[in-house]
């Protein structure tokens, strides 16, 4: 199947959802390119991933049950190694391991980063790995001093596909430093004019 992402998760099950749905058609035209997409980071998804300050990522657990969890650091804190590999520095947490226990009995894990500021997101599916003594090359590329909390582990990514996610229903929002950013012409416009007033005051 040319397309990766849906190599791996369009199962039976779901293609027959998307028969019922009317979509199956549409989605087996793109099987039947002879172009292989969604499998090799390329510089856009680089890019985006490079432009992020946090993501949600779902690993599996021994009792089959999905585990998903936020993870957060500066921007920037997943870090390209090169083709389709990943990093993060594990930052201490609530100390309750979930993700990494489950990464020792299954390296799958599905990621979601969303930039809500131009509503965009990208899917990965990747291949994990728990690395509790990185190197010290490898440990400076992914951490900063300006970030100071402490690390516990690196966790390595292989990804085995992405896809960039429909734009719907992401709620435009805008962090303190967009904002602060976005107003600080005026924000000294209003310094320039209020010190003009007190002047203007002190000469009466």
């Amino acid at each position: 199947m040319p397309n990766r992402y849906h190599e791996l998760l369009f199962t039976d099950a779901v293609k027959a959802i998307q028969a019922e749905a009317g979509s199956r058609a549409m989605y087996a035209r793109q099987e039947r390119s002879d172009t292989v997409r969604n499998a090799d980071l390329g510089p856009d998804e680089i890019g985006f991933i490079a432009a992020q300050d946090s993501f949600y990522m779902a690993s599996v657990s021994r009792s089959g049950w999905p585990y998903v969890q936020h993870r957060g650091g500066p921007r920037g804190f997943l870090v390209s190694l090169g083709g389709n590999a990943l990093a993060f520095a594990d930052f201490s947490g609530n100390h309750q391991y979930i993700t990494t226990g489950n990464l020792g009995d299954d390296q799958r894990v599905a990621i979601i980063l969303t930039d809500y500021t131009i509503q965009r997101r990208i899917k990965l599916l990747a291949l994990a790995e728990a690395v509790a003594e990185p190197d010290a090359e490898l440990l400076a590329r992914l951490t900063t001093p300006q970030y100071s909390a402490p690390v516990e582990r690196v966790i390595k990514l292989e990804v085995e596909a992405f896809e960039w996610n429909c734009p719907k229903h992401i709620t435009q929002r805008y962090s303190l430093a967009d904002v602060q950013r976005a107003t600080a012409g005026l924000q000294n416009r209003i310094a320039e004019l209020e010190a003009a007033l007190a002047a203007a005051n002190g000469k009466g």
